[in-house]
């Protein structure tokens, strides 16, 4: 009995972990997809985040805030040089790239040493924790709000619903562009430092192309129309898994359903799905 409530607690307790850490991924996919573009590099920069905060604790014992501080800029350092020359371009140039970077730094991750290879980095000390996490969600969240009701927020509105006429108007679209996918490397790296330190345990496989997948999938399946429905979507499919055990080895091809069905039924999400039914009920005359 006792051995059962010790895995219970532990599985509880990585649960809502994982709740934090995916709403700020959510949020990571939510800023590029605000302004229009695609990227499929959340799940790398996270990796680079993940990786860098281990390292520089495990080996050199960098204090933890310095280390959330080296896990945000070092992706941010990514996203310049991956954005700089293809956010100039329109088209699906910046998802190529992203997925490029992902595949190339999954191979580093591989065959280096110093990274503990295909067997992964353990024995990372546990930082952080429920504070760190949800507290670094609900700045971000409120962060998002305040941008969404500001100047800026109001040009990445019109980037996203067309681009030509937010340049017509004058919004600076490579700034803003560049900009996204700076905050968004951002919020991965630190989504993937505090995971790492929850966690005590990473490898490269956990950054891959299935998990690039997932993280767009909250975002389809919440909806861009507010911060809050990424969030929602990432709650959802964080839950999803624990409810559908049976399918567990077919996660990747759920969320590809859930994706399908989200496009194809709730195109704007699923928090703006429920808004519009709402609304509908409510000016419904009696």
């Amino acid at each position: 009995m006792a051995e059962f409530l010790d895995d219970f607690l532990f599985t509880y307790q990585n649960l809502v972990y994982s709740l934090g850490v995916n709403g700020l991924l959510a949020l990571s996919i939510y800023v590029v997809l605000a302004v229009g573009q695609l990227s499929i590099g959340q799940a790398a920069f996270m990796g680079l985040g993940a990786y860098v905060s281990a390292l520089l604790t495990v080996k050199l014992g960098v204090a933890f805030p310095l280390v959330l501080l080296a896990a945000m800029i070092t992706p941010a350092l990514a996203a310049l040089v991956v954005g700089a020359p293809t956010l100039r371009l329109s088209g699906v140039y910046l998802a190529l790239a992203t997925i490029g970077l992902g595949e190339v730094q999954r191979i580093v991750f591989i065959n280096a040493e110093f990274t503990g290879g295909a067997l992964g980095l353990s024995g990372i000390p546990t930082r952080g924790g429920l504070i760190s996490i949800y507290g670094s969600l609900a700045l971000a969240l409120v962060a998002f709000v305040c941008v969404a009701r500001s100047k800026i927020g109001r040009a990445m509105e019109a980037m996203r619903e067309d681009e030509l006429a937010a340049g017509a108007l004058g919004v600076d679209l490579p700034a803003y562009k560049l900009g996204a996918l700076v905050v968004s490397a951002m919020l991965a790296g630190l989504a993937g430092a505090l995971n790492a330190h929850v966690s005590s345990f990473i490898s490269p496989n956990d950054y891959g192309f299935d998990a690039a997948v997932t993280i767009l999938s909250f975002a389809l399946l919440g909806g861009i129309g507010s911060p809050f429905g990424p969030v929602l979507g990432a709650f959802i499919l964080t839950l999803l898994p624990e409810v559908l055990r049976p399918l567990a080895d077919y996660k990747t091809v759920v969320n590809g359903a859930i994706i399908v069905v989200a496009v194809i039924f709730m195109p704007r999400g699923l928090l703006a799905w429920r808004m519009g039914r709402a609304g509908a009920a409510f000016r419904r005359p009696k």
